[in-house]
């Protein structure tokens, strides 16, 4: 342990040396014309920035989260996620949030300085909610503290502290938003403190539902916060509150996976590697939703046989669990629904969103079949979050045939389909869930925050994910894994905090199989 101690004071020391000298660098080359000072607005765009850009990324890692949540496969290799193998995480999300104080700080006015703390409590509940479902314990109280506290080895604190730490800055968030001014830097609202608070509040929404197993903790309060958000607080009342990057023909701010203008070297898209899945496309088949049409594009080998691209037969999927080998002779084959060519031909495709007002409405849908609210219906809800999605994808959709095939989803469509005998809400509070789920994941094909798909599965185990024993990587092979592993520099550096989190949670066993405090009843 003291080595490990001393190599990481010896780091730090390095580092600080080599601040100073790039400080003294930066002294000697700087551009009198141009300007160096650091504004909140620029760390607020960082930020922002951060959990979108950043999580969405681009090309081959734009779709990594979706092979995790199965809704297709890739041929260039065989990939961990598609076969369920879950390695070392990083706590890399967190270190952005040390830009959080001085954002605070250099805000010139007090209403702006009231925003910018609110978009802090945002930033940090929402980098600290996916760094806790990923693992369990994480640092929590004392995280990112080495500047100001000189606390370089935080303490872990339980799942529990850290899910009412999230509530609480979510809660706080929402308040100094309300109070706040309009502020600069924000690349998605423009600076729109009320969209910001009904994002809070939506997403606070989303934090409480995957807190539904502990609705009887006294502390956490679960139902009593939902019923008092829904009741009380401004949220999200249509995609356009979407909290989504719009992309446009600039460079670098293409949509993820266009392989233009030409030139760009998406040398994915070209080379054909991903097929939609069955789990996918099966639902949509069977309750003929359209939005297969502007999801997809038809097999060739089909075609050729003769059915047409408005034809669901014409679009078969690909089983994800199935051998690399024969996922690869089905795709040299020909014989598979690939990704319609808008995502590959237009710059900006659609927004791509980390939370969507879809989200919530099946969120609300999901509480209302619990009972925990009441007063709108949860096919109300249910039939909301469909529609948005529908409504979204054939408005950022060129009516054209290569990008909707010929059935277009107009309004009527889209306004009757929710109410059709295969997709109302029906039967028992299990099936109705299972229903609300699978639109949600239908709905959030190559959009939703990171891992979503795959945290709803582990979730609610919906939608159904084949366990293939042959192929699956997790260990032991006849189970799904349930967290990554902790990252490998916090075992380096901060040793005897992560070992005490693991042995308390886990019985000492940094393992993927291990069920971490939000899924235990």
């Amino acid at each position: 342990m003291k080595s490990r101690s001393l190599k990481y004071i010896l780091i730090l020391s390095v580092l600080v040396l080599l601040i100073n000298g790039c400080k003294k660098f930066d002294d000697i080359n700087t551009d009198p014309n141009t300007t160096t000072q650091v504004t909140s607005g620029l760390l607020a765009t960082s930020l922002i920035l951060n959990v979108t850009r950043t999580d969405i990324s681009t090309q081959k890692s734009f779709m990594q989260p979706f092979l995790l949540g199965k809704y297709l496969t890739w041929g260039e290799g065989q990939e961990n996620f598609q076969y369920n193998k879950l390695g070392r995480t990083d706590f890399n999300r967190l270190t952005i949030l040390r830009d959080i104080p001085p954002m605070e700080n250099y805000a010139t006015s007090e209403g702006l300085k009231k925003s910018y703390q609110a978009l802090g409590h945002f930033i940090r509940a929402w980098q600290f909610f996916i760094a806790t479902m990923q693992v369990g314990d994480i640092p929590y109280s004392e995280a990112v503290k080495g500047a100001s506290d000189q606390m370089l080895q935080p303490k872990y604190d339980t799942q529990k502290k850290v899910f009412l730490g999230i509530l609480n800055e979510l809660d706080q968030a929402d308040q100094l938003f309300s109070a706040g001014s309009n502020f600069e830097g924000d690349p998605v609202y423009s600076g729109s403190v009320d969209k910001w608070r009904r994002l809070t509040n939506s997403f606070e929404l989303h934090v409480l539902m995957n807190l539904y197993i502990k609705t009887a903790d006294a502390d956490l309060k679960v139902v009593e916060r939902f019923k008092n958000i829904v009741s009380g607080r401004p949220l999200m009342r249509d995609y356009n509150d979407n909290f989504a990057l719009v992309y446009n023909n600039t460079a670098g701010q293409n949509y993820p996976w266009s392989d233009v203008p030409a030139g760009s070297g998406n040398s994915f898209v070209k080379s054909n590697y991903t097929m939609l899945s069955n789990t996918l496309l099966g639902p949509l088949k069977a309750m003929s939703d359209k939005r297969l049409f502007y999801y997809a594009r038809p097999s060739a080998v089909k075609l050729a046989a003769g059915l047409q691209q408005s034809d669901y037969n014409a679009y078969p999927g690909a089983e994800p669990s199935n051998a690399f080998a024969n996922l690869q002779t089905q795709r040299v084959g020909k014989d598979y629904a690939d990704i319609n060519y808008r995502y590959v031909q237009l710059v900006n495709a659609e927004p791509v969103s980390v939370f969507s007002y879809w989200d919530l409405q099946f969120i609300l849908a999901e509480a209302t079949v619990r009972g925990w609210i009441s007063g709108t219906t949860a096919q109300t809800y249910y039939a909301s979050g469909i529609s948005s999605s529908m409504t979204f994808i054939a408005a950022n959709t060129p009516d054209i045939p290569d990008y909707n095939h010929n059935m277009k989803m107009d309004a009527v469509y889209i306004s009757a389909y929710p109410l059709t005998p295969a997709v109302a809400l029906s039967g028992t509070m299990e099936q109705q869930i299972a229903q609300i789920i699978t639109q949600k994941y239908l709905a959030n094909f190559l959009q939703g925050g990171k891992y979503q798909a795959w945290f709803e599965n582990r979730r609610t185990g919906y939608p159904i994910f084949v366990l293939n024993t042959s192929t699956n990587l997790n260990n032991p092979s006849s189970k799904l894994p349930l967290r990554w592993l902790y990252p490998s520099n916090e075992l380096d550096y901060n040793a005897k905090n992560v070992s005490d989190a693991i042995q308390s949670q886990y019985g000492g066993s940094d393992d993927t199989n291990q069920t971490m405090w939000i899924l235990k009843n």
